[in-house]
């Protein structure tokens, strides 16, 4: 099963379920104002699994079932709902397919609110905003924790292709089930009836009946329906590009103050923060959190306020000839945007290791997860980088590893790395660093076995490790925008005072005025985060970007 996903929001009262709670008779008056009453039968059907969810429904007599239906008419009951609870969970703010069945258990009495009717109630009622927001995300912890979805995934940890698929759908939030052949000798029963073979997998059982041999993640988008309710050649106020914690910034500020937004996420929510095992210096969290949750959190703030995020939908190219600004979506329609933000971010830097690029995923990792780290339990690892990544991973991962080797190419830390995190590795019996040291080979048949590190000029030493943790450098996404806006020699965007005259007259500059502060060379175009040249590599300071984009967003959009 998935890792569950800790959802902590502060509590109003101890002896209140935030997971179902029981909604007043003065609430219920509120939500009725906006739906309509309507009698149900026992047995009737409110809502299928796999079918986008139009309705919201609050009880106000009988009861409601949330089922899973599975083989041979076999039913489980995820909740049964009375008087004065409520249906939903995230599904309901995104607009994609619901993970379970509705179906009235005793006939009664239900307020019927249309979807759109209730994300206006979640924006001008802060009092049932809260109560519905947070008990939508503890229902989907709730769901992830029990495996209840409509995916199974079979494979072996030891693929890369299954690891990245655990990922995509962990990240998503959406649970699954997890069959590993190499320890469920019985597997071949389920695949058989597929006509699928072990060396087929990994295999994604997809609604219980569409059968993926090792899709990508863009073939599980579309089959679990994730950007079906999204018109995708609407023209837009602004089009985000790259949902991690700048993007998602400028989504939730743009949102909330009434633009039209659309997120293009070429992958999963969280971007490189979203890998982070846990972030302690994020201000508000003085106990820490993981860089998933706080994405999390920021996603479905997001969806709150209505911004609409594409996920696993990649940018190839942005039309900068004229305005509307056009952007092309891998194998898709061009999406019309009054103005961009472009969030991208910028990506770990591979190590110069001839044969690094067969061992990705089987041995070497850009992320340190609870998936990975379930991967290496009780074994030796290495974790190459001396920024604060590369050491919220090894404290992470000292956890369940044996042994933790922290590899840096400098004398220290003290120059790239807080001062908390030295001192953990400093205090950890299990985490050993070494300075002035390098990996310099890898060896292993279809996953890494071995890896030879050098310091300084002294003999190389081998060791019998099978996983490295590689998180050096950074190299900006860019690659898609094919020289439409002005960068630096390094490839990060160059946006306000950084563009040179030269810059702007290159891009044909057309206003009297200079670039505003995060505008690039092009107006109405933003780059925000670790993509832009000059930027603070802090979550923090990424997510100001973000939110400071959207008042220039607002100036450019008046032009």
């Amino acid at each position: 099963m998935t890792a569950p996903i800790a959802i902590t929001p502060s509590r109003p009262a101890p002896d209140v379920d935030e997971t179902f709670p029981t909604l007043t008779p003065a609430q219920i008056e509120r939500i009725a104002a906006h739906g309509r009453v309507r009698p149900v039968d026992q047995g009737e059907v409110l809502g299928t699994v796999g079918k986008v969810t139009s309705q919201f429904f609050v009880v106000r007599t009988g009861t409601i079932e949330a089922v899973q239906l599975g083989e041979n008419g076999k039913t489980t009951t995820v909740t049964t709902l009375g008087p004065g609870e409520f249906t939903g969970e995230v599904s309901m703010l995104s607009g994609r397919p619901g993970l379970v069945t509705l179906r009235v258990g005793e006939r009664g009495e239900l307020i019927a609110v249309e979807r759109d009717d209730l994300l206006t109630l979640i924006q001008t009622d802060s009092e049932l905003s809260e109560i519905f927001v947070r008990a939508f995300l503890l229902r989907r912890a709730k769901l992830v924790a029990g495996g209840f979805g409509d995916v199974v995934l079979v494979g072996s940890n030891h693929s890369s292709d299954t690891i990245r698929i655990k990922e995509f759908l962990t990240r998503n939030l959406h649970p699954y089930a997890f069959i590993d052949p190499d320890r469920d000798s019985g597997v071949q029963d389920l695949l058989d009836r597929f006509k699928f073979a072990i060396v087929d997998t990994p295999v994604l059982i997809c609604r219980g009946s569409a059968v993926l041999r090792n899709p990508t993640n863009r073939a599980i988008a579309d089959c679990l329906g994730f950007n079906e309710a999204i018109d995708q050649v609407k023209l837009r106020d602004v089009v985000i590009v790259g949902a991690g914690p700048a993007g998602l910034a400028a989504a939730v500020y743009a949102a909330s103050e009434g633009l039209n937004v659309l997120v293009v996420e070429s992958n999963s929510p969280g971007g490189q923060a979203g890998s982070s095992s846990k972030i302690e210096n994020y201000l508000g969290f003085p106990s820490g959190i993981s860089g998933q949750e706080l994405t999390a959190r920021a996603y479905t703030q997001a969806q709150k306020f209505g911004a609409e995020v594409m996920i696993a939908e990649g940018a190839t190219r942005l039309d900068c000839t004229r305005k509307a600004y056009t952007i092309e979506i891998d194998n898709g329609p061009r999406v019309p945007a009054r103005t961009v933000i472009i969030a991208t971010g910028a990506e770990y830097r591979k190590l110069p290791i001839e044969n690094i690029s067969q061992f990705e995923g089987t041995g070497i990792y850009y992320g340190a997860t609870f998936i990975e780290s379930q991967l290496c339990e009780g074994e030796e690892v290495v974790v190459v980088g001396g920024g604060n990544s590369a050491g919220q991973a090894a404290v992470f991962l000292a956890q369940t590893a044996r042994k933790v080797n922290v590899l840096v190419r400098s004398r220290g830390l003290a120059e790239s790395m807080s001062r908390y995190l030295i001192r953990r590795i400093e205090e950890s019996p299990n985490i050993e660093l070494r300075t002035c040291t390098e990996l310099t080979a890898l060896e292993g048949n279809g996953h890494l076995e071995q890896v030879q590190w050098r310091k300084d000029k002294e003999p190389a030493e081998t060791r019998d490790i099978q996983h490295v943790f590689v998180m050096t450098g950074a190299a900006p996404t860019t690659r898609w925008l094919k020289g439409c806006v002005a960068m630096d020699e390094r490839g990060f965007i160059k946006t306000g005072p950084d563009l040179s005259p030269e810059d702007l007259s290159a891009a044909k500059w057309p206003f009297a005025r200079q670039p505003f502060l995060l505008e690039t060379s092009r107006p109405g175009v933003f780059a925000v985060g670790d993509v832009r040249a000059g930027n603070i590599k802090r979550v923090a300071s990424a997510v100001g970007e973000g939110s400071i984009a959207v008042s220039f967003v607002h100036q450019a959009l008046q032009e």
